[in-house]
């Protein structure tokens, strides 16, 4: 079910590309098939965003519960509920988003790896009606013509470290897919100069300190910075270099995609600075012409009274 819902779909699309694509580059293929795939996410990666901004500005927040609590768990429980549903907020609202993005790339890791494998895989494994494109017909003719290359400058069906030793073109997607991912996690995280670290944390706790769950939380989150781009970095170095040039590029649309979502969000805050001061000075010319509206009744009073006279 995997196979048929999740890569077969996944890995059509990618042929697809690959097949209408002038010159049929394999490498430029996986970069228009990154961005169509990172922009029909969107929504989903928007609204990723979001939850994470709000998430991290609740932070301060969330101290002042765990302070006020005063270490009762269930009074902590109940006071964060309370905070997240006034701010409409769910805890674990990006998870779903989080599996979708991994089933993707485990689905073209799969396709890509038949491909690597065997490269008549990009005839058998796809739609029928794929296999009449013209240029899936000149490969069905000569399997020879399929260019497993980045624009014959990274054979992307090798890995970063093999038999071979080091394979620097590889190595250099390798390492660029490490510090985008680097840049990415960075851009979301909170800068706080007097932040302690987890080891400052854990130090404190061994002597006797209870920690604040709020600030772990903001040290695990610094650790992870570092540590998901080692473990991304130890991940495909071993592995074909087209899912590096995959994650690559799909790290450098999520840092531009992130910066969009951050920038409208400032504009939209200083939107509603602009429109509070416009408020404050409409207000005050209102309460101004008050007086007036008191004479309009006097008045009409006396008009009322110079009636009852005549």
């Amino acid at each position: 079910m995997f196979e048929f819902f999740i890569v077969k779909p996944i890995f059509n699309l990618l042929v697809f590309v690959y097949a209408i694509l002038p010159g049929h580059n394999f490498g430029l293929a996986i970069i228009i098939f990154t961005i169509i795939v990172r922009f029909l996410m969107w929504p989903l990666i928007k609204k990723q965003l979001h939850h994470a901004k709000a998430m991290r500005e609740l932070q301060p927040e969330i101290k002042r519960i765990k302070k006020a609590s005063k270490g009762n768990r269930q009074q902590e429980s109940i006071m964060l509920m309370a905070l997240y549903k006034e701010k409409e907020i769910s805890p674990f609202g990006t998870i779903g988003i989080l599996i979708v993005q991994l089933i993707i790339l485990l689905g073209l890791y799969s396709g890509l790896r038949r491909v690597v494998d065997d490269p008549q895989m990009i005839l058998d494994f796809t739609y029928s009606w794929l296999q009449n494109l013209p240029w899936l017909q000149e490969l069905s003719a000569d399997i020879t013509k399929f260019d497993e290359t980045l624009l014959g400058f990274v054979d992307l069906t090798r890995s970063a470290i093999g038999q071979g030793g080091t394979y620097w073109p590889a190595m250099i997607l390798v390492l660029g897919s490490a510090v985008t991912q680097y840049y990415s996690s960075k851009q979301l995280m909170p800068t706080d100069e007097n932040q302690r670290s987890l080891k400052e944390i854990l130090k404190d706790a061994g002597n006797g300190k209870q920690a604040d769950q709020s600030e772990v939380s903001a040290a695990t989150g610094k650790t992870m910075r570092y540590l998901i781009p080692f473990m991304i970095f130890f991940f495909t170095v071993g592995l074909a270099s087209a899912l590096a040039l995959y994650w690559f590029v799909g790290g450098l649309v999520a840092y531009l995609q992130q910066s969009r979502v951050l920038n409208q969000d400032k504009e939209e805050l200083l939107t509603v600075a602009d429109n509070t001061k416009d408020d404050v000075i409409e207000g005050e010319v209102i309460s101004k012409p008050k007086p007036k509206k008191q004479n309009k009744k006097k008045s009409s009073a006396s008009k009322a009274k110079r009636r009852k006279k005549k």
